[in-house]
């Protein structure tokens, strides 16, 4: 297919050709089970840096930003959004190298910079040994994670989209936020543990160290894993095919996103506002809010998170294959609407204590899965794959970037100033209403092949054949 094509008006920022997908042979299970595994992994530990992270912020005020006046908790999380703004960096320059030159190179070396990054964090003097050298370092190091994110998360999406079989994409893509939460969770549950173990007090001596260092082990394992995959059947086919014409398929690759699919691009981004507000509101700064303003005891809101975190995860497949059966666009448009209704009430549950914050986090959770678990079967289909990577990193780093990252520090700084306890429940619901304009927007990508173009330009119900089906 020509990419110097005009764009139709067939589909939101996407080429006119639309011709029927060349469908081959789905690969085996054995591999796909290996592809699952090395993607979910690699989401896994970057996740679990961000999850330390998360429910270690009191540790690393204390350690790194202490103060007085109470502004630490401040600097911590400021420090957490700034990582995030380095992200759109590491899209542009990971992305279209993981088109160039494959999906699988790329991932090594993105979870080789996470891991390594957030090991050396465990590594590092406290602002007591080193002055402001301390925080200066712990801010380099959280610049690197953002960076090497900046590449992982929409080169794993891409991998995993690029295996799954197109009429199961939502089922087998799921299980790269199962890694996600599973990070995640299993961050709430190493500080959980350490915590208990060792008391507060030398939690924020020294035993804060050790599950950044656990992420050294992790990263190797996930490593490991991605070694022994191929790359994924769909750039292989594309780069036949590219070699065979006689064509250069990444030149331009700027000029043909900004271009041909800059309506898919701000449609994503749009939801991609409302993913991230929600899920950085809800798993990353949910520590801090209940300990800060909800007032639980830190080791319970441990408890909370790990319940919460560990639930969600164990759903995922399920609404993932759900997707499948039910299309991924009402999805969004439920989750998006239910949140909106449900945040102020649940929150005002959760300020009544420890069951009513259980209760309250793990109805959010299940409201905000119907998002999570279609992220991977749904933003890849927004670019045919010769700018698939590139198209889905750039996007979703800058969206993430200005809203999701800066979600935990704003919100804080609008309770801060305000003295609104609910401020949070509000910024969600902002969120979930710019999504909800881009889930309309959208056209639905279920079942539809990914192979040659973006599934978005057929129409929502178009028959796939089966693999050797006429």
């Amino acid at each position: 297919m020509s990419h110097s094509e005009t764009p139709s008006a067939a589909g939101p920022g996407f080429p006119a050709d639309q011709t029927a997908p060349d469908i081959h042979a789905e690969v085996s299970k054995s591999t796909l089970r290996k592809a699952i595994a090395a993607s979910a992994m690699g989401n896994a530990v970057e996740w679990f840096d961000y999850g330390v992270y998360a429910v270690a912020a009191t540790y690393i005020t204390l350690n790194f930003f202490p103060s007085d006046t109470g502004t630490g908790t401040v600097w911590t999380l400021a420090t957490f959004a700034l990582s995030f703004l380095v992200r759109p960096l590491g899209g542009m320059f990971w992305g279209p190298l993981g088109d160039k030159f494959g999906r699988k190179g790329v991932l090594a070396l993105t979870i080789i910079l996470m891991a390594g990054s957030t090991f050396a964090i465990g590594l590092l003097p406290t602002h007591d040994q080193w002055g402001m050298f301390a925080p200066a370092l712990l801010i380099l190091l959280r610049m690197i994670q953002g960076f090497s994110t900046g590449g992982e998360y929409g080169g794993a999406a891409t991998f995993m989209a690029e295996y799954a079989p197109d009429k199961k994409r939502g089922f087998y893509g799921s299980f790269l936020e199962a890694g996600t939460l599973g990070g995640f969770a299993l961050g709430s549950l190493i500080v959980l543990v350490t915590s208990v173990i060792l008391g507060h007090e030398v939690m924020g001596e020294w035993g804060w160290r050790i599950p950044f260092l656990i992420a050294g082990p992790l990263g190797l394992i996930g490593l490991y894993l991605r070694s022994k995959l191929e790359d994924t059947p769909v750039f292989k086919e594309q780069e036949e095919q590219a070699a065979a014409a006689g064509a250069d398929e990444h030149r331009g690759v700027w000029k043909e996103l900004f271009t041909h699919y800059w309506k898919a691009m701000l449609i994503m981004g749009g939801l991609v506002i409302a993913l991230n507000v929600v899920n950085y509101t809800l798993l990353t700064y949910m520590p801090t809010y209940l300990e800060h303003t909800v007032k639980l005891d830190p080791t319970v809101v441990l408890v909370v998170m790990f319940i919460g975190q560990f639930g969600m995860m164990i759903c995922v497949p399920f609404f993932g294959g759900l997707s499948d059966k039910l299309r991924r666009k009402p999805f969004w448009i439920f989750s998006l609407v239910g949140l909106f209704v449900a945040a102020i009430p649940l929150y005002l549950l959760m300020g009544t204590g420890l069951l009513g914050s259980i209760i309250a986090f793990c109805v959010l959770g299940l409201l905000y899965l119907p998002q999570l678990a279609t992220i991977s079967a749904t933003f890849p289909a927004f670019f045919p794959t010769h700018v698939r990577y590139a198209g889905f990193a750039i996007t979703y780093n800058v969206a993430t970037a200005l809203f999701g990252g800066t979600a935990p520090m704003v919100n804080e700084l609008l309770i801060e100033k305000t003295g609104f306890t609910l401020m949070p429940a509000v910024y969600m619901m902002g969120a979930c209403v710019v999504g909800l304009i881009a889930a309309i927007a959208m056209k639905d990508t279920t079942g539809v092949s990914i192979r040659t173009q973006p599934v978005s330009v057929v129409p929502a119900g178009t028959r796939i054949p089966a693999p050797g089906e006429a």
